[in-house]
């Protein structure tokens, strides 16, 4: 996200929850970019799929659509207020060790898409919440120049529009769920200034709040009203060039010595620099930073470990315009997530229980919720899931996971039954501790009744005897077998039909 560009834009740092005491340990928060819409959800392919330039209804050889990025997302392109992506989102920053978000808002107003990305901001809030993330905002005070530049507001009506966004967040976010707090102030970040300039502009939009917020701004610290800055990827000095390990750290090592008189530190890491701006016919590009195959990552992520800040930046979660992105893309997979995971555990926190492999979980939660969004028991269980895994509860989470997924391929190749042979459903589905098996037979016949468990090991022979033509009944229960998901299967003479069962713990 490039200071000087007019496009919207909306930042996400992943910050912590809502009652902190300042400690030691930094927080690792991920800039998010709640701006992203698709025909499926919204109806529509959204600017920043499209830049006006690519056709996302376009594929190439690889069946990859064409959009606005030189990354494209292990999920394909994606909208922001998809239910789906969103837990798939939160729980991948839950096993990662990204302690929650700050999204680049762009107020309340109902101009541009303004309002579109507003609602958006407010569904991720939700999913934050529920994944006990933490939630800020960093407020992009350029929508109002905007306003102003478009007759949409009067210059003189611009510091009431901003304290409309104030009253907008502390009413609603600042003490709700898990915004971030510190030392009993609500953090909010700006990225700029872009149209209020003077600390005397944000003294009078703050004026009517109870609690004034920890107040950062980009780069340089506004006055005494700031609590202090936060750095970016300085790109905007390189032009179409890659930027130099020596101009990029140098840009480092003045941010942070100037943040050595401050009480408060943001401080910043990011994975590379490369937009799509050029491509898209929208200008020149701002330049690139290099991945070095992580190592730019790594590197800001120990310098900015190094100055014992408040809070780090990760930049960004989902910016494919400009190609700061973290989240898995079929570039890179999970390269960023571990290396988050490598600090969390080493470097932040002990005690911290998630693994590597948990990183594959969220992806397959995912394809689990579109699988299933038919059946509703599965769905039941797929929420029980995902609180499991939001509560550190892995074990049975994996298991069930392990279990539907293995579930969702034998699903795609169900066994033909006549009309008069029928293995029906189970009833309770899940249960615990006891079900009901009911079969109808076509004819006179030998008839065996088994149950086995994902690994296809039997575990029990409910019938193995000669049974009239007809509608049988039999009773199964769970009792002293662990839950997870389980297959019965019906053989008679002429017939086999196999179906699914789920014992609850």
């Amino acid at each position: 996200m490039i200071l000087q560009k007019s496009s919207p834009i909306l930042l996400l740092l992943c910050l912590g929850f809502s009652v902190f005491v300042q400690a030691d340990n930094p927080l690792l928060m991920v800039h998010y970019m709640p701006w992203y819409q698709t025909p499926a959800v919204s109806g529509y392919w959204g600017w920043h799929w499209t830049m006006n330039h690519f056709d996302p209804n376009e594929r190439d050889g690889t069946g990859r659509r064409e959009i606005a990025s030189q990354y494209y997302p292990v999920t394909g392109p994606y909208d922001s207020s998809d239910d789906v992506i969103l837990e798939y989102q939160v729980l991948l920053m839950k096993v990662s060790g990204i302690d929650g978000v700050i999204v680049d808002w762009y107020g309340t107003e109902d101009f541009r898409d303004y309002r579109v990305l507003h609602e958006a901001a407010q569904k991720v809030k939700s999913y934050t919440d529920l994944a006990r993330l933490r939630f800020s905002i960093c407020y992009e005070d350029q929508t109002i120049k905007h306003m102003v530049d478009e007759n949409h507001i009067s210059e003189s009506q611009a510091i009431a529009q901003g304290k409309q966004d104030m009253t907008f967040m502390e009413e609603e976010w600042f003490y709700s769920g898990e915004y971030l707090i510190l030392d009993d102030r609500p953090v909010l970040l700006n990225f700029g200034p872009q149209y209020f300039y003077s600390g005397a502009d944000w003294e009078a939009l703050f004026s009517d709040m109870n609690n004034q917020p920890l107040f950062f701004t980009l780069n340089n610290r506004l006055s005494s009203v700031a609590a202090g800055a936060f750095p970016w990827p300085p790109v905007s000095s390189s032009a179409n060039d890659t930027l130099s390990q020596n101009a990029l750290y140098g840009y480092l090592s003045n941010f942070y010595q100037k943040s050595e008189s401050w009480d408060y530190l943001v401080a910043g890491a990011f994975p590379a620099f490369h937009d799509i701006y050029e491509k898209a016919g929208l200008g020149y590009g701002y330049g690139i930073i290099d991945p070095l195959n992580g190592a730019t990552f790594d590197s800001t992520l120990q310098t900015a470990l190094d100055h014992n800040p408040d809070v780090i930046q990760i930049i960004t979660w989902n910016d494919y315009g400009e190609g700061t992105i973290i989240e898995p893309t079929l570039e890179f997979g999970l390269q960023y997530l571990e290396m988050i995971q490598d600090v969390k555990r080493n470097a932040v926190d002990g005690d911290w229980i998630y693994t590597t492999e948990d990183l594959n979980l969220p992806l397959q939660f995912l394809n689990l919720r579109r699988h299933y969004a038919d059946d509703d028991y599965i769905m039941e269980l797929l929420y029980e899931v995902f609180d499991m895994i939001v509560y550190e509860e892995m074990e049975p989470a994996r298991t069930i996971i392990d279990s539907l997924t293995v579930l969702a391929h034998v699903d795609k190749e169900p066994e033909a039954q006549p009309a008069d042979f029928r293995l029906f459903q189970n009833y309770p589905n899940p249960f615990n501790p006891e079900t009901r098996i009911t079969f109808h037979t076509s004819e006179e016949s030998h008839v065996r009744l088994s149950v086995y468990n994902i690994a296809g090991q039997r575990i029990a022979t409910l019938v193995n005897s000669r049974l009239p033509k007809g509608r049988h009944d039999i009773r199964f229960s769970g009792n002293n077998l662990p839950a997870g998901i389980y297959f019965y299967r019906l053989k008679t003479a002429n017939h086999t039909a196999t179906n699914k069962m789920i014992l609850l713990p």
